[in-house]
């Protein structure tokens, strides 16, 4: 774990640019209002579906995203 002190500017932007693009995946999640695949959503965002994946893995592992059945994706009940 970092203490804060320990991190530059640039690792501080690097973190803020993936909360961005966490928030991003989510709102398309909100918006596709049911289950759907990762590539559809990349497709949708306009964004390469490798990346969009490799952020619902991370939002799954948040419990910010369930996989309802294999391969489909939406957000978690809050």
């Amino acid at each position: 774990m970092y203490r804060l002190a320990d991190l530059t500017l640039k690792d501080l932007e690097g973190v803020a640019m993936a909360e961005d693009r966490e928030k991003k995946v989510l709102e398309a999640l909100k918006k596709a209002a049911k289950p759907i695949r990762a590539g559809d959503l990349a497709k949708m965002m306009g964004e390469e579906s490798k990346e969009i994946s490799k952020i619902i893995d991370g939002l799954k592992k948040k419990g910010k995203v369930v996989s309802p059945k294999r391969c489909f994706y939406a957000p978690a009940e809050e």
